[in-house]
C-alpha cells in the first residue's frame, strides 16, 4: 500500500478509485463493501467519502468588486457563481472577502403547445441538474406565501424524450457532393 493511498476510517482497508454518480457527485468507497444496484444498499463496509468540487474560475468579473467569479457547489449540489475572494474564517466563524452570490436556477424555453388543463402556452423547463419537464407558463411560486401559482399543469420527460416533431434524430439529408463519392 503506497502513501498517498487513504485507509477507511471504518475497517482500516484502502479506499477505492473515486467514482462519479449520475448527478455529477464524485465519491470514493471502502473496498471492504460493495454497492448492490439491485437492492440500492452497500454489501459489506458502507464507509463513503464524498469529495468536494474545487470551483471553476469563470470568464465573468463580480459585479461589486471586480475580481473574477467561480462556479462553486454547496455540499448539498446546489450550483452557485460567486466572487472568488469570498471564504470562510474558521476562527472567526465569520465571512470574509467580497459577498456576492447569484444561485443558477434551471431554464426555460416557449413551446409551441398549449396547456391542456387552461388553454395558455406550455413552456419546457430544465432543472439545473438536466430533469426536463413541460409546464403551463403561467404557473409560479408566491415566495411570501410559499405556495404554488396559477395552473398546476405540469408533465415530467424521460431522459431522451424530446419535444418536437422528431426532425432532430433524422439523419442530415444527402447533398450532391456526397451523393457523387
Amino acid at each position: 500500500m503506497s502513501d498517498k493511498e487513504e485507509v477507511c476510517p471504518k475497517c482500516g482497508k484502502p479506499l477505492g478509485e473515486i467514482t462519479t454518480t449520475k448527478s455529477g457527485r464524485q465519491l470514493q468507497r471502502c473496498t471492504g463493501g460493495s454497492w448492490n444496484p439491485e437492492t440500492h444498499q452497500t454489501e459489506g463496509c458502507d464507509f463513503v467519502k464524498w469529495i468536494q468540487a474545487e470551483p471553476k474560475v469563470l470568464d465573468e468579473k463580480c459585479p461589486k468588486c471586480g475580481a473574477p467569479l467561480v462556479l462553486a457547489f454547496t455540499r448539498f449540489g446546489k450550483k452557485m457563481k460567486k466572487c472568488s475572494t469570498s471564504g470562510w474564517d474558521k476562527e472567526k466563524k465569520q465571512a470574509i472577502g467580497c459577498d456576492y452570490i447569484e444561485w443558477i436556477n434551471g431554464t426555460t424555453e416557449p413551446l409551441d403547445e398549449a396547456c391542456p388543463t387552461c388553454g395558455k402556452p406550455l413552456v419546457l423547463y430544465t432543472t439545473v441538474g438536466g430533469k426536463r419537464m413541460k409546464k403551463c407558463s403561467t404557473s409560479g411560486w408566491d415566495k411570501d406565501q410559499r405556495v404554488a401559482t396559477g395552473c398546476p399543469y405540469i408533465e415530467w420527460l424521460k431522459p431522451g424524450e424530446g419535444v418536437g416533431n422528431g426532425e432532430e434524430f433524422l439523419p442530415p439529408e444527402e447533398t450532391e457532393s456526397s451523393s457523387n463519392q
